[in-house]
C-alpha cells in the first residue's frame, strides 16, 4: 500500500449526497477477479450524465473526490474501494461515509475526511478552478484561499496510511517478535509441533 503524507492536486466536485457502492462500480463489474481495470466501470451511471465531473477534462485524473453525505452506502463490496484506487483517487471529503465503505477504502490505501457541510460546500466552490490539499500528519484540508479545515482520525488509522501499512504490512512489522514466540514455543512445547508433523 503506497503511503499517504500530503495529497495535493484537483478534486472531483461531485457534492452529490447519498452515493452508494452500486453508483460507485456497478454490479456487473464484480465478476473480475483482479482489481485492475475497475476503474474504467467506475461511476458509470453518473459518467452516462452529459457533462459530468468524472470525463470532464478540467478534473482529469484528479486524486481528490469531494462527496455529499452518506457516501459509500449500500452494499459492502470492496470493489467500490479499488474502483476508486485504479480511478487514481487517494482520497475523499464528505460529510459522513458508511462505516464499511470507510474501512474498505482505509484498507485500500484511500484517506476518508470528515468535514462539515459548510466546509465541503467551500472545497466544492474552490474546486471548480483551484487545487486543493490535504495534509494528513497535521489533519488539515487547504486551498490556495488560506482555507484551514482540521479533521479528525482514528490514531491507528492515522499511523497505518502515514507509513503504507495494510494488514500484511502491520504484522510483518512484527517479524521478529513472531519468530522470537516461535523459537520459544518450540522450546516450551516441543510436542506441539511434533504433533502438527504426524498428523
Amino acid at each position: 500500500m503506497r503511503a499517504i503524507g500530503t495529497i495535493e492536486g484537483k478534486a472531483y466536485p461531485l457534492g452529490r449526497a447519498n452515493i452508494d457502492t452500486d453508483i460507485i462500480i456497478p454490479a456487473h463489474w464484480l465478476k473480475t477477479v483482479t482489481r485492475e481495470g475497475l476503474g474504467r466501470g467506475a461511476f458509470e451511471t453518473i459518467r452516462a450524465e452529459p457533462g459530468n465531473v468524472f470525463d470532464d477534462e478540467r478534473w482529469q485524473g484528479a486524486p481528490i473526490l469531494i462527496a455529499g453525505e452518506n457516501y459509500g452506502c449500500g452494499s459492502s463490496r470492496e470493489h467500490a474501494a479499488w474502483a476508486m484506487a485504479d480511478l487514481g483517487i487517494r482520497a475523499v471529503i464528505a460529510p459522513s461515509f458508511s462505516d464499511i465503505h470507510s474501512g474498505n477504502a482505509f484498507k485500500n490505501g484511500i484517506l476518508t475526511v470528515v468535514l462539515p457541510q459548510e466546509q465541503v460546500d467551500r472545497l466544492l466552490e474552490v474546486a471548480q478552478e483551484h487545487p486543493i490539499t490535504i495534509d494528513l500528519e497535521s489533519q488539515t484540508v487547504t486551498t490556495p484561499y488560506q482555507d484551514r479545515f482540521r479533521f479528525e482520525i482514528d490514531a491507528f488509522r492515522k499511523d497505518c496510511l502515514l507509513k503504507g501499512l495494510d494488514e500484511i504490512g502491520i504484522t510483518m512489522e512484527l517479524d521478529d517478535a513472531i519468530a522470537a514466540h516461535e523459537v520459544k514455543a518450540h522450546a516450551d512445547t516441543p510436542w506441539v509441533e511434533g504433533a502438527a508433523k504426524a498428523a
